[in-house]
């Protein structure tokens, strides 16, 4: 096992051990100031990012309000963010210059964070213009944290020709980049993400669910001993939350392991083949709105116990065909209705969809602003972009993309607002803002040609 010296700025005060477990704590005042651990542990929270992204666009009149500043009125897609609208920045007007050629997806979807412009390539040759802004923010802070970053999704990477275009698969199941042609790979499995954040297995046997289920042992098990010592050194406040983050432990631990048991009950035949078989495999939920539900609340508790500052998560690969029957009034895949060919049947259904997606951002939030830290919350320190790397998906339109930025940045950011820019304005001014506002010194970044006011 490794040592706390072998672990560069994690404080042996804010971890619980047992068994070869190390449960990383959430960011507490009482830990901060007993015994001189503030010389450890930073007196102010540290900002969390994340890249949210989902795929095929937007019904645009739906989705981008018609009035800006602070007293804009919600658009219907937007509708869900309205009791968290506040910590919510309303960017319209972005485009990507470099994704006006290629085809209508990959050449979008890869440089959603990177800005740059996609190789067309069918086989090994890939690039993706150059990192993406994650993997940036998370050169920063490696050795800081026990993951340098997080990357998420909820359908496996393809590789493989799309023979209609030219172009590899691989392009539409990837947003992180290390490099212009290194791809982070993205985890789909909650088990394994869980392993990665806590470094226990949940279960001690994956032959079978039913013996996944007969050697079940909660993490929380291992250290319970060291939380009851921890716990009586802390104030009442932090007592409180110790206490409710063990239990949101605890939820996601249970979740994941009956999605276990369960995982193999239901496929997704609108999927390609290679992603329907993927997505049954042990640990993988088979309802893809618990998946997604499980890996954002995941995403909470990296967040919440600093494992990480930085995550990207994928609700789907681009071109994906997710079937969103569940949703009333929706039939058919996703992709399908994003040609929507101004049928008002297939608009009525995509802008369902898009809303469903905002829905899905506004719970995040809720999570992270239920979640005190020091004198705000913990959503007040983060920056969470979401987004999709198209407009209208019937027209692949790159410019006016739909992005939304929930979190105040640790008070650096102007939420409330509807800022709509002007004249084609790069996506990466965006994320050099952030940059920005987070200490860093870079003058640009992928195609960016300046900041952006007033945000």
């Amino acid at each position: 096992m490794r040592t706390d010296q072998s672990r560069p700025g994690i404080s042996r005060r804010r971890l619980l051990r047992g068994a070869g477990v190390a449960l990383t704590l959430p960011w507490m005042e009482s830990l901060r100031i007993a015994n001189g651990a503030a010389k450890t542990v930073s007196s102010k929270p540290p900002v969390r990012t994340a890249f949210i992204y989902f795929p095929n666009g937007v019904w645009e009149k739906a989705w981008v309000p018609e009035t800006t500043g602070a007293d804009y009125t919600l658009s219907p897609s937007l509708e869900p963010i309205a009791d968290v609208r506040d910590s919510v920045l309303v960017v319209s007007g972005l485009d990507k210059k470099n994704s006006h050629g290629g085809d209508g997806h990959y050449a979008k979807t890869a440089n959603f964070l990177t800005g740059m412009p996609v190789a067309k390539t069918t086989g090994k040759d890939i690039s993706s213009g150059g990192i993406s802004i994650d993997q940036r923010i998370a050169e920063r802070f490696r050795g800081q944290t026990p993951l340098p970053s997080l990357e998420l999704g909820t359908e496996p990477v393809i590789s493989g020709i799309d023979s209609n275009v030219g172009y590899t698969r691989l392009y539409g199941s990837n947003i992180s980049w290390q490099s212009a042609t290194r791809p982070v790979a993205k985890e789909i499995n909650p088990r394994m993400v869980y392993e990665r954040l806590f470094g226990k297995s949940i279960t001690a046997s994956t032959a079978s669910a039913e013996a996944s289920a007969e050697s079940y042992r909660n993490l929380l098990d291992f250290v319970l001993e060291d939380a009851k010592g921890v716990r009586s050194r802390l104030g009442r406040d932090d007592q409180f939350k110790l206490d409710e983050y063990l239990d949101s432990v605890r939820g996601v631990e249970q979740r994941i392991e009956f999605a276990t048991k369960n995982s193999e009950s239901r496929r997704d035949f609108n999927l390609l083949p290679a992603e329907s078989l993927a997505l049954a495999k042990p640990g993988v939920p088979g309802d893809f709105r618990e998946h997604i539900q499980i890996m954002l609340d995941l995403m909470v508790l990296a967040f919440q116990s600093d494992a990480t500052r930085v995550s990207s998560f994928m609700f789907a690969n681009d071109v994906s065909g997710r079937n969103f029957s569940f949703l009333d009034g929706v039939s058919g895949g996703h992709h399908e209705l994003s040609h929507h060919e101004n049928n008002e049947s297939k608009i009525a259904q995509y802008q369902r969809i898009n809303r469903w997606h905002t829905e899905q951002f506004a719970n995040l939030l809720r999570k992270l602003k239920s979640i005190p830290e020091g004198e705000s919350t913990l959503l007040d320190h983060c920056m969470i972009v979401f987004g999709s790397s198209m407009s209208d998906g019937n027209r692949h339109d790159p410019d006016n993309l739909p992005i939304l930025v929930g979190g105040k940045g640790g008070g650096t950011l102007q939420t409330g607002q509807h800022v709509a820019v002007e004249g084609m304005v790069p996506l990466c001014n965006l994320y050099l803002t952030m940059l920005q506002k987070m200490g860093f010194e870079d003058p640009q970044f992928g195609d960016s040609n300046g900041t952006i006011a007033g945000i």
